[in-house]
Parts: C-alpha cells; structure tokens; sequence
C-alpha cells in the first residue's frame, strides 16, 4: 500500500486500530489455550512465544499497511521517529497481566496506541478472553465496546467503594480505606474498570511507557487522570524514551484523588 507519511484521518486510523487489535486478540488465544491445565507454574516459554509472534506480527501488519509509520513493540522508542514524513508512532503491548494468561484466567490483555508528532493519537485496550473493547480518541468520548463510559462524580468513600491495587500494595501503604481493596492483575483492566466508574481508584507500580500509553488516552477520554501517588501531577510523555516509571502512580479523577489518600498512609 502507498503511504506518503502524510496527515492521515483520524477515523480511517482507529477503524485500523480496532480490527487490529482483535486479529491480535484472536492469535493470542490460540497461545492462552495450550495446556494451560498441565502446567501450574508460570510457563515463561508460553509467554515469550505468544509475546514475540503478538510483536512480529503486530509489526508485520504495521509495515504492510502504513509503511512509513514507526511501530514500537518489544524495545524503546525508534531514533526514526521524528516531525514530519515519521509523524506517526504505534506503541503495542502484546501482553498485560502475564500471569493470569498463562494460568487460564480471563483478565489479561493487549494494547495498541498511536503517537502523531509526540501527541496522543487513539488509545485502545482489549480482553480477547472476554471479548471486551475499550478504547478512546484524545478529546473525545471513551467507549467500552459500543458503549459510552465516564466516571461517576463521587464524594464521598463508602464500604461499597472499590480501590483495584498492584500485589505490594500493603508494603507501602496502611489502609483504612472502607471499601474493597482487590487486585485482578492486570494494570490495564485496572485502569478501564476505574474508567467505566465499576471501581473507584487504582494505584500501580513497576510501569512503563509502554504499558500505560494506550489506557492513558482511554482514563483520559472517561474524565480520569493518572497521578504520582501522592496526588500531584504526572507526565506520561516523559517516559518515552523507555525508562521505567519509579513513581507508584494513582488513577482518579482529580477531586476524588484526595478523598482516597486520607484513607491511607505511608507503611
């Protein structure tokens, strides 16, 4: 296909986005049903397999389609990518929440982001297990499926609160938070069930660029925002030269961000 690396419409980019996100959804299935049943332990061979055919082929379809754009899987950020004619940056993330894909649970998946001259394009994140599509443009709704999503405007923390954690959590933090504290392990359906309102907060650590971009524009899009875990402000963007994010971060919508911290206390 032709591809001058010119100003393309959004809209022919994200219908893109979308149907490869679930031709990736589908090869990774094939991979999530292997014997998941005759190996208890973590199968790091399950996962570099699925996660490096996830990548090449991710990049594969990249090449062939828009030939111009710059694709990042596996790695950091290309020195190709620049203003102009290499606008275009795709950040995929093949794999969120190893563990639970190798263990036969359903709630684990795969992101797909697109970069224009160092901007947030489109965010999408997928559950192939569950069939279950989030997804955004920056500035505009954010969707779960066909479905609009938003965060309700809370007040207040109750015991029907819900606060999603990474599996640490209790190493750093003393809670006295009233509600639920749980922890699915998979920092991108964290973030997606904060932003359809199904859960409160969420805090993670041990993330990347990678990881975060796509949901970014997605918790973004449903009126939420990622914060340093103290509640002040944090720059996804200067993370993309690959390093890993130190800061534990917070997923809120800004007034109810303190509401969540009074609740807890450095351990």
């Amino acid at each position: 296909m032709s591809d001058t690396g010119e100003r393309k419409d959004v809209g022919e980019l994200y219908a893109f986005a979308q149907e490869t996100i679930r031709q990736m959804g589908r090869e990774a299935l094939t991979f999530f049903s292997k014997d998941r049943h005759q190996k208890p332990a973590f199968d790091q061979d399950l996962v570099t397999q699925a996660e490096l055919h996830l990548n090449q082929s991710f990049h594969n379809i990249i090449a062939d389609q828009y030939p111009k754009h710059q694709a990042v899987g596996q790695g950091s950020l290309d020195e190709g990518y620049t203003h102009g004619a290499g606008r275009y940056l795709w950040v995929f993330d093949a794999l969120d929440g190893v563990d639970n894909f190798q263990s036969g649970i359903p709630i684990w998946g795969m992101s797909i982001a697109l970069y224009e001259n160092y901007w947030p394009v489109l965010g999408l994140f997928y559950m192939p297990a569950t069939n279950d599509l989030f997804r955004a443009c920056a500035g505009q709704d954010a969707y779960w499926n066909d479905r609009r999503i938003k965060m309700g405007n809370r007040a207040e923390i109750s015991q029907e609160s819900l606060l999603l954690t990474f599996s640490r959590f209790h190493l750093f933090y003393k809670s006295q938070f009233p509600g639920k504290i749980r922890d699915f392990g998979s920092t991108g359906a964290h973030i997606c069930f904060v932003a359809m309102g199904r859960a409160d907060a969420a805090f993670i650590a041990n993330e990347s660029f990678k990881d975060l971009c796509a949901v970014s524009v997605i918790i973004e899009a449903a009126g939420g925002k990622l914060l340093k875990g103290d509640g002040s402000a944090f720059f996804l963007g200067d993370y993309m030269d690959g390093r890993r994010i130190d800061d534990r971060l917070m997923i809120a919508s800004p007034s109810y961000a303190r509401i969540i911290l009074d609740s807890l206390s450095p351990s």
